[in-house]
């Protein structure tokens, strides 16, 4: 649950204008999916949420508030008496009864209806994060995520299976019942075996050679032997908005000593930061220790032939109703916290190699961390 804001003013309000399936803010404070924008606001420790006649019923039943208004209603007030009968009419009408002043919104918040506001002698201003609670995670958000992460290794599982039951041909792509594989083919595979489980893929990265070496390459066309497989997964549960996130790097063949080592570097990469996250830890000496690893084996970053190679991500970053959230791992500074639950993916990709990255998920502790995903490494299949 949304925790009350000790520190607001009883003339003091926040507010939203969102749909809650895809504003993660709104999902968080309400705790149901709706697909149209509505009105949400925390006042003197209580929650809101203004309902059209379509949501209403639903809000009352699933809605994680105190009190569900009818938007209708205050839409038929304000034209009773001759006025406009928009969400900023509806907003000041609601606002001015309970002598709310002062309204702090996200940053996403739509900027005609703050000016609006403002000309109508509220004061608007822009509160980031909106919940700062968000952060670290309870413990049914922790199980939310490892739900999500079991589905990502599900999904992750039917696509090593049908790597598996591929056939090198004399071209060295692989074939699979006959037809050379690709990877849009491997990634209905994949996302078909999440959304058969009530989760929502999105953009899954399967991504094989030197499409490796664009870490958000989602992948194209058919796949050879012998050479780096990518596999990003994070899907989305329907039921709760929690994202899992998963990679694993695989060879379907013979790796070349060169991308062994690469591997293995970026394991101990990873290995690296298992040891260092915990409650206290500095992100930005755990990202940047691993790029002293990956310097000292030879495994260089920097531009060349004008495009970025090595390692050139972050290490990690928050997960949880988005996909990418606070607090990173990477070249900024952040101390992580007990609670926190982040994804820990090195990765080193250069041309005419291919890339590896290997994600794992963890929630930071007192003293380490607990890792959520259960998912195996190993390069070749």
């Amino acid at each position: 649950m949304v925790q009350p804001h000790k520190r607001l003013s009883k003339h003091s309000a926040i507010v939203m204008v969102a749909a809650s399936e895809g504003d993660a803010n709104m999902l968080y404070a309400t705790g149901f999916f709706v697909p149209d924008p509505f009105i949400f606001f925390q006042h003197r420790g209580r929650k809101y949420a203004v309902m059209s006649d379509l949501e209403i019923d639903r809000a009352k039943k699933q809605a994680h508030v105190d009190h569900v208004l009818s938007l209708s209603s205050y839409q038929k007030r304000l034209r009773r008496l001759g006025r406009n009968a928009g969400f900023t009419d509806v907003l000041a009408s609601l606002f001015r009864e309970r002598k709310i002043r002062a309204l702090l919104v996200p940053a996403n918040f739509p900027t005609q209806m703050a000016d609006l506001l403002r000309d109508r002698g509220f004061a608007v201003r822009i509160k980031e994060p909106l919940f700062p609670e968000r952060e670290k995670k309870r413990g049914d958000e922790i199980k939310s995520i490892s739900d999500s992460l079991r589905v990502a290794e599900l999904g992750l599982e039917a696509g090593i299976r049908a790597l598996k039951k591929t056939r090198i041909g004399r071209d060295r792509f692989l074939y699979l019942n006959g037809n050379r594989l690709t990877s849009e083919r491997l990634k209905s595979i994949v996302n078909t075996t999440m959304m058969a489980e009530g989760w929502v893929p999105s953009h899954t990265i399967i991504a094989s050679g030197n499409q490796c070496c664009d870490p958000h390459n989602e992948g194209s066309g058919p796949i050879k032997a012998d050479s780096s497989i990518i596999f990003d997964i994070f899907p989305r549960s329907q039921k709760t908005g929690y994202f899992g996130d998963l990679s694993r790097t695989v060879v379907r063949g013979r790796a070349s000593e060169r991308l062994k080592a690469v591997y293995q570097a970026v394991e101990d990469g990873q290995e690296i930061a298992f040891r260092l996250i915990r409650e206290g830890a500095d992100g930005q000496e755990i990202h940047q220790k691993i790029l002293d690893l990956f310097e000292y084996r030879g495994f260089r970053t920097g531009k060349t032939a004008g495009r970025m190679q090595g390692f050139f991500h972050g290490t990690g970053h928050g997960l949880g109703l988005d996909i990418h959230e606070p607090p990173r791992i990477a070249q900024i500074r952040a101390t992580l916290q007990a609670g926190h639950v982040v994804t820990v993916e090195p990765g080193l990709y250069y041309l005419g190699l291919g890339g590896v990255r290997l994600e794992d998920v963890v929630v930071v502790t007192e003293k380490g961390n607990r890792n959520l995903t259960h998912y195996p490494k190993v390069l070749e299949i």
